[in-house]
């Protein structure tokens, strides 16, 4: 691809399709790569750049009051939270296996 082909891609707003061609062109990574192959990576890395934009304004417009991570939960024998059950849940796991999920403590901590 030109110059002319990544202007089109950048008014075309293909920002993740322009972003992953030049990174393979820099680093080699679609050396080996079929046609197929090479279309197949460009379309995911657009794909993955459009699903993020779209999460980070969801978020955003979501306006939530606290910002919270599941890696600053405060795990500790006192509160009596096992990190590693902690951490399975958050895979999500059990929504495609179909499992439901009852969380019960204190009145008011949320």
């Amino acid at each position: 691809m030109n110059n002319a082909t990544m202007d089109k891609m950048r008014q075309m707003r293909l920002h993740g399709m322009l972003r992953a061609y030049r990174d393979s062109r820099e680093h080699l990574t679609a050396r080996g790569l079929s046609p197929d192959e090479l279309v197949a990576f460009l379309v995911d890395a657009e794909w993955d750049e459009r699903y993020n934009r779209t999460l980070a304004r969801l978020v955003k417009n979501a306006s939530f009051r606290y910002r919270g991570h599941i890696e600053e939960i405060e795990c500790s024998q006192e509160r009596n939270i096992d990190k590693n059950t902690l951490m399975r849940l958050a895979s999500c796991e059990w929504i495609t296996k179909g499992e439901n999920l009852i969380i019960i403590g204190a009145t008011g901590v949320g």
